[in-house]
């Protein structure tokens, strides 16, 4: 397993892991952000149970699961390209560099998780 692929999956496991607790705890940035993107408060559980289920699964990953790991990896992806998209319908855009990095993270964790699996 390559460094560079270890630090990133990390990074994002940790900071994903990080922003669904917050969402479980529905600390005020967390609704405010919400309500200014017209996502409902009663969708924030699901969604940080994704985040959640993302980071476990990039854990899996690195333990020795590797598709369990390239899946997390890829639905992380997909989560967050939603997220973005999301913001920019809102046309709240103060604060997208957020979801952009959580998204940036997620597509650097999957092609190099593709990259050390060749």
């Amino acid at each position: 397993m390559n460094s560079a692929y270890l630090t990133v999956a990390i990074v994002t496991i940790v900071l994903n892991a990080g922003i669904a607790a917050a969402d479980f705890a529905r600390v005020p940035f967390v609704l405010k952000n919400s309500g200014e993107v017209d996502v409902p408060s009663s969708w924030i559980p699901p969604l940080a149970t994704l985040k959640a289920a993302g980071a476990a699964g990039l854990l899996l990953g690195l333990l020795g699961v590797p598709f369990i790991g390239t899946a997390a990896a890829a639905g992380l992806v997909l989560f967050y390209v939603g997220a973005v998209i999301t913001h920019v319908r809102a046309r709240v855009l103060y604060n997208i560099a957020f979801p952009g990095g959580f998204l940036a993270l997620a597509v650097a964790t999957f092609v190099l998780d593709l990259a050390q699996a060749r």
